[in-house]
């Protein structure tokens, strides 16, 4: 598994262009809550959790279909949205997050890792410099 240091990973951040103003940062939990807290360093703006759940820490899957943990707690209606998870495996918790959130004027997706509409990397899995 190939491994990235923790300052090539934050120089991503640094320098990813974003071609919508935000209005909030949606982090899939629990995956997601890092990679948005960095980028809440950057844009600035409120950070809420969706709190969904398909596989394991092991990344073994749960459940046919994510589940929602936790019933939504925030307005959505009418906000331009950047909907953040660490890595996108199957796209399957990105999206039915982008389902959850259809009220939205506009849901972008960012991943760490992974096909989304913005991304630091797509490519086989590599170990996360926070994980080690």
């Amino acid at each position: 598994m190939n491994s990235k240091s923790f300052a090539e990973v934050l120089e991503r951040f640094r320098t990813i262009e974003f071609k919508e103003s935000f209005d909030l940062i949606v982090a899939i939990a629990n995956g997601g809550i890092i990679p948005a807290a960095l980028l809440n360093q950057r844009l600035n703006r409120e950070i809420q959790l969706l709190k969904l759940n398909l596989r394991d820490a092991a990344q073994k899957q749960l459940y046919p279909q994510p589940r929602l943990l936790e019933e939504i707690r925030f307005e959505v209606k009418g906000k331009t949205i950047l909907l953040v998870e660490d890595r996108v495996k199957t796209g399957t918790t990105l999206h039915y997050a982008q389902q959850l959130l259809a009220d939205a004027k506009l849901v972008k997706t960012f991943a760490v890792n992974g096909k989304a509409d913005y991304c630091l990397y797509n490519e086989a899995c590599f170990r996360f410099p926070w994980l080690m």
